[in-house]
């Protein structure tokens, strides 16, 4: 119980290192194919420093968000966006991810921003859910009425789950954030979030 979560806390760690050095390594790869010969032990040099990686792609998501801040980081951007909105196939991929993202990540969307109890699979098991948003276009005209776009994730591996469309009166919308919800959901209900502070009973009244 000491150990465990030490235990998976640096194998999370290590794992993303790992990653990060992979992105590296592909792009020393890259490198190497279009330099000089003589610049070679170079990049192999670079190859073999440990977290040379981690520390490279954190400074460029570092430049990145700086640049972005100001006016002439936002025009590249959409230079950016352009360039790959017109390659076939790629603009397929790019632009589904990144309307994916800016509707997940948006400070003004409201996915993944509201936890709710929902009956699944069936009726009488409750389980919780997180909103992704509403139905809109031509799902939105075939179901009618007022529903809401919810995902649920699977215990304990919150990644996978069922995404599913729901009558708003049918959830139950609860006041835990997200992270204590998550929490909830991946400790497989051992760890309760703290209870609401009861209702005031309301008063009896003499009157018959």
């Amino acid at each position: 119980m000491v150990w465990l979560p030490l235990a998976i806390t640096l194998w999370v760690l290590l794992w993303l290192i790992g990653l990060l050095d992979g992105v590296f390594g592909a792009f020393l790869s890259g490198l190497a194919a279009v330099t000089p010969a003589s610049l070679l032990p170079v990049i192999d040099q670079l190859r073999h420093i440990p977290g040379l990686g981690v520390i490279l792609v954190a400074s460029v998501l570092l430049f990145t968000g700086a640049l972005v801040s100001n006016v002439a980081g936002r025009w590249w951007v959409k230079q950016w966006d352009k360039l790959f909105t017109n390659i076939p196939i790629v603009k397929s991929i790019y632009n589904s991810v990144k309307k994916v993202s800016d509707t997940l990540f948006s400070s003004n969307g409201n996915a993944f921003r509201t936890a709710m109890l929902i009956q699944y699979p069936r009726p009488g098991m409750w389980t919780i859910a997180f909103q992704t948003g509403t139905p809109s276009g031509e799902v939105q005209q075939r179901l009618g009425g007022d529903f809401v776009s919810v995902y649920v994730p699977t215990t304990p591996n919150p990644t996978s789950g069922f995404f599913l469309m729901l009558p708003r009166a049918d959830v139950i919308e609860l006041d835990m954030s997200v992270d204590q919800a998550l929490t909830y959901v991946i400790s497989m209900g051992a760890v309760a979030p703290g209870a609401l502070p009861p209702r005031a009973a309301a008063p009896v009244s003499d009157q018959p």
